[in-house]
């Protein structure tokens, strides 16, 4: 009787420590994702950080633009008011943050038409510097999402693994929703036009 007891308690045991490393381990790559989500939070936010100076600076060559002007503010406040809540990321949570990014790329790109208009703009120093400065936003935009959908791979794959998925569905470790490309990103651009 004894010996049969050791022995079943000895498996209870096993299985608990079982658990509790799948656990462990889902919460260290859920962590991992929350870390990746403020990485791009923080890419973005430091686009929206030149968005000021660079529309001043436009602001001071392009008086005609306005409208330009102001649908970059606009598009500035809106993405800016959009966050991820690394507890909550779904796929329509993404999609509302990801289209407010869109926007206001949109509108970069709008803008960054429009100074090909002004010549003397496009040989401004501060300008310039902003471009550049923005460009690198862009590359780490893009880094950081890449990172993002790497490490929400890794999670999904983890949590999806049996035996891990009875841990994660009895812990409710959701699935992580991944970045994409914009619909617009989709199609390859019309270039028929430039060239008549």
């Amino acid at each position: 009787m004894k010996k049969g007891l050791i022995i079943i308690l000895a498996i209870v045991i096993a299985a608990v420590l079982w658990g509790v490393s799948v656990y462990n381990g889902l919460v260290t790559k859920q962590e991992s994702v929350e870390k990746a989500v403020g990485n791009v939070q923080t890419a973005y936010q430091q686009r929206a950080d030149l968005i000021p100076n660079l529309v001043a600076t436009v602001k001071n060559y392009a008086e005609y633009e306005a409208g330009t002007l102001t649908a970059v503010v606009e598009a500035r406040a809106k993405a800016t008011s959009v966050t991820l809540d690394p507890s909550n990321l779904t796929e329509e949570n993404m999609k509302a943050f990801q289209a407010a990014q869109d926007e206001m790329s949109g509108a970069l790109s709008r803008l960054l038409v429009t100074v090909e208009q002004y010549p003397d703009l496009k040989a401004n120093q501060n300008y310039l510097d902003l471009q550049s400065k923005l460009e690198a936003c862009e590359n780490t935009i893009a880094n950081a999402r890449r990172e993002f959908n790497e490490t929400a791979k890794q999670y999904n794959i983890a949590r999806r693994r049996f035996p891990a998925n009875v841990i994660a569905g009895m812990f409710h470790f959701d699935e992580m929703p991944y970045f994409k490309a914009s619909e617009e990103a989709q199609e390859a651009p019309d270039v028929k036009d430039l060239f008549q």
